[in-house]
């Protein structure tokens, strides 16, 4: 049924980097969305009327919400996919976080809503009706919403969308509500007893849970979270690989919503080729990488020593040392800058984000120290970094 849908109303659904078909992919989930929990809604409500049932009546506002979600993810999705103008130079795109946001609240009030009403059915219990038809309605829903949970993520996943991730998750948390919800209906049929109140009380927390997922998993994108690692270590293949490139450090990515990344890194080049050379060589790089992975890269040029037999083993001698005091431990833009009384050792330093400015400290008095023991001559001048790139990068 998935691969029906997209191929029936999404055009050229396989390029997925292109922007266009990312905003399909965003339609056609939530129209179905749409579609499918205001079938829900209504259903559940008549299932709550009759059987008298506030988990039930809770279940079937939340999948209210969950139509009013997938409005909202529509608004925010179309608005995403306006052009850059005057004030947005890099786009809409984060509409897209806002709009997954505001669902976020959304799912969190009706969550609370039912929690106040469960509470208060728990006090003064209700007597509350079993009849078959309706029941089988509730397992029919339970289908309906792991169908469009496992639709969400195949979607999401294929365009590497939080907001539609964010969706499958909570159709999915939609599951167990319906099941806690069928489980009190199943006991009050067989035991007699009435735990609808206890079941609506878990299923406002675990509609609540899921809101605050949400929130926090689109929060992080709009605080500036880490950039993407995969990304980042896809570009520095790329860049890598042309002839003239040696190496590549101080990554940065800025994202400005799903498919609208900016990066910026330093390039290095051997210091004794031709300056010209090295920069048609930095252009082409920074236009065929921006095409071919959908970002706009920005290349800084770094002219490093590659035949200086000094230079290359006092940096081996400098790697293999900060590799025993923390693999984590990365440097670059190393230079030295020979003097008459004493050698200057120019570098950076990448450190972990738990390093404090003592430890930053203590660490550049312990690389001075080994770095004399080896020249009495060498100075080092060191400027800390830390990396704007994820853990598994290797950024550096």
């Amino acid at each position: 049924m998935t691969e029906f849908l997209v191929k029936r109303f999404v055009k050229n659904y396989q390029d997925t980097d292109d922007l266009q078909v990312r905003t399909a992919y965003g339609v056609l989930s939530s129209l179905v969305g749409i579609c499918c929990n205001v079938l829900l809604f209504a259903a559940k409500v008549v299932i709550g009327m009759v059987m008298n049932s506030i988990s039930v009546t809770a279940d079937a506002f939340n999948n209210l919400s969950d139509a009013a979600s997938s409005v909202i993810s529509f608004v925010g999705v179309k608005m995403a996919d306006k052009p850059a103008d005057e004030e947005h130079p890099f786009g809409h795109g984060r509409m897209e976080y806002i709009a997954a946001l505001i669902v976020s609240f959304l799912v969190i009030e009706v969550g609370f809503t039912f929690f106040k009403s469960s509470i208060g059915k728990l006090r003064t219990p209700e007597t509350m009706n079993f009849d078959l038809v309706p029941f089988l309605i509730l397992l029919l829903s339970v289908a309906v919403k792991l169908w469009m949970g496992m639709f969400n993520r195949k979607l999401g996943r294929r365009i590497d969308s939080k907001v539609l991730l964010a969706t499958a998750t909570d159709s999915l948390g939609d599951v167990v509500t319906t099941s806690v919800t069928i489980l009190s209906i199943l006991v009050y049929r067989f035991l007699g007893w009435n735990i609808d109140a206890v079941m609506g009380i878990l299923v406002s927390l675990v509609v609540m849970w899921a809101g605050i997922g949400i929130a926090r998993d689109t929060l992080e994108p709009l605080i500036g979270q880490a950039g993407d690692p995969e990304l980042a270590a896809r570009i520095r293949r790329e860049v890598e690989s042309y002839d003239g490139i040696v190496g590549t450090h101080d990554m940065i990515l800025h994202s400005y919503g799903p498919g609208r990344t900016m990066a910026s890194l330093h390039a290095e080049v051997p210091r004794d080729r031709n300056i010209e050379d090295s920069h048609e060589v930095i252009d082409q790089a920074e236009r065929e990488v921006s095409r071919k992975l959908g970002v706009f890269l920005v290349i800084h040029m770094d002219p490093v020593e590659m035949k200086d037999e000094e230079v290359l083993e006092c940096r081996q001698k400098l790697e293999a040392y900060l590799g025993d005091l923390n693999p984590e431990l990365k440097f670059h833009d190393f230079r030295m800058v020979k003097g008459k009384h004493h050698t200057n050792l120019i570098f950076d330093v990448v450190v972990p984000y738990s390093y404090t400015e003592e430890m930053e400290q203590e660490l550049k008095e312990k690389i001075q120290e080994h770095m004399k023991e080896i020249d009495s001559r060498y100075a080092c001048v060191i400027t800390v970094d830390k990396s704007y790139i994820g853990n598994s990068s290797g950024d550096s």
